[in-house]
């Protein structure tokens, strides 16, 4: 974390369970946004002010879209080669993921590998 502290204008937040926020306030750049996506319920702790005031920094909300809201997100990561990192799993190996992720192993959002389906 310490090499982007104030770097990034933008960061979309997607983790879906409530959990420390308060270090990403520092990666942003003055006047930066941290823009939750979803639900993420009470938080604990709770969120520090001081360097948003100090930075011009804020935190916003948004709802999860519909297939039109998806599909111009989509449109708008092709286009400007937008890609996130992810890990492709067999859907035989769903359990060692979620055994993985409560032992805080995970780097990247899992993907099920749908042809792992048929077999």
């Amino acid at each position: 974390m310490a090499s982007v502290m104030g770097h990034f204008d933008v960061i979309i937040h997607t983790v879906s369970y409530a959990h420390d926020l308060n270090p990403y306030n520092g990666t942003l750049a003055t006047n930066g946004t941290l823009v939750v996506v979803g639900y993420l319920g009470p938080l604990d702790p709770m969120l520090v002010t001081v360097p948003m005031i100090s930075g011009g920094r804020s935190v916003a909300g948004a709802l999860i879209g519909g297939i039109a809201e998806t599909q111009e997100l989509l449109d708008f990561c092709g286009k400007h080669n937008i890609t996130s990192d992810i890990e492709v799993i067999k859907n035989q190996d769903i359990n060692k993921a979620y055994e993985r992720m409560l032992k805080s192993d995970v780097h990247y959002r899992f993907v099920i590998d749908m042809k792992s389906l048929k077999g």
